[in-house]
């Protein structure tokens, strides 16, 4: 493998901390992006099918919300928004801009495709069924040391290591 350019990781941690900082204090909340993805989906139903998401408790009562405006109208969705930008614009200046698929040895790249839609499907429905996502809950809650935020973090770290133990065959 050829060595990338990498921002160093005390750097990069260190201006997340200052973001999620200037977020507290500008928003009253910190970071997460499962706001910005359940505003998408019911601005997508709205459009798709208004009768229902008026009728349907779950998105009537965000639209509610909002009145009079859209649902894309929250900082979270400009937040995730920002993020994409921001990640092609930092691959494209560090040179690594490219189209491909990361996989172990032994695993197919459709595979590991497959495998990355239903985590992230999984993810979707356990950040609604939680009330928001695990990395805003781990950031946002161990910046102001929160009791939940410092056990959701520990609880993410055991849970990848635990997950990494059975799938591990699949890397080496």
């Amino acid at each position: 493998m050829s060595e990338s350019k990498y921002m160093n990781p005390y750097v990069a941690g260190t201006l997340l901390g200052l973001l999620l900082i200037a977020t507290i204090y500008i928003t009253g909340r910190g970071l997460g992006a499962s706001g910005a993805i359940k505003s998408f989906t019911v601005a997508g139903v709205q459009a798709v099918a208004p009768a229902h998401a008026q009728k349907a408790k779950f998105y009537a009562e965000y639209l509610q919300e909002h009145p009079g405006g859209s649902p894309l109208k929250n900082w979270l969705v400009f937040e995730v928004i920002g993020v994409a930008v921001g990640a092609f614009l930092s691959a494209l200046a560090a040179g690594r801009l490219k189209l491909t698929t990361e996989a172990g040895p032994r695993v197919a790249p459709r595979t590991r495709l497959v495998a990355a839609f239903v985590g992230g499907v999984l993810w979707g429905v356990g950040s609604q069924l939680g009330r928001g996502c695990t990395s805003g809950a781990a950031l946002s809650g161990m910046a102001v040391m929160a009791t939940g935020g410092i056990l959701t973090m520990v609880a993410i770290f055991a849970g990848a290591y635990a997950f990494a133990y059975f799938f591990r065959k699949l890397w080496t």
